[in-house]
């Protein structure tokens, strides 16, 4: 219940689902208390995505909001690390896992992004591919014909719909 929104929503939501009492602060003690492990896969590690975001940090009334950024990345089938303003521990986490000889790197087109892609693994045992919707976003930015951009974004939404 503590991963939820705030501590303070955890209590209230334990206080209705299971009609038990215990105050936020006491949520935040036991969720510092206890060691997180990062999780560790099996099996080889195909293809990935990562991605990135801002959170907006609870401030006191009247005090401006403070927003801090995260990555994330997700081995796809396996498991999901994200870091708050630690890129190395999260490819650090990356690189510990079992690669495999070619690793699909799947990314938004940010250079934050791509600066995190290009310490996993080695170059010539990725392919980086930036994902659907900023591509279709920055179709444009090519040098083509109308008729060939609207081909290409077609023939891509065919596939990911077909794809579904």
């Amino acid at each position: 219940m503590s991963a939820n929104v705030s501590y303070e929503q955890a209590a209230k939501d334990l206080a209705m689902l299971m009609g038990v009492q215990i105050s936020r602060s006491t949520q935040q003690r036991l969720v510092h208390r206890h060691e997180f492990s990062p999780l560790e896969v099996e099996e080889s590690v195909e293809e990935l995505s990562v991605d990135g975001g801002r959170i907006r940090l609870r401030t006191p009334l009247g005090q401006p909001s403070e927003w801090k950024d995260y990555k994330a990345v997700n081995l796809h089938g396996q498991a999901i690390f994200a870091t708050f303003q630690d890129n190395i521990a999260l490819t650090d986490w990356v690189n510990r896992q079992p690669l495999a000889d070619m690793v699909t790197c799947i990314g938004d087109g940010h250079d934050g992004i791509w600066n995190i892609i290009a310490q996993i693994s080695i170059p010539d045992s990725r392919y980086e591919i930036l994902d659907w919707f900023h591509l279709v976003e920055n179709l444009h930015k090519i040098e083509a014909t109308a008729q060939l951009l609207t081909g290409v974004e077609g023939e891509c939404s065919d596939f990911c719909v077909s794809e579904k």
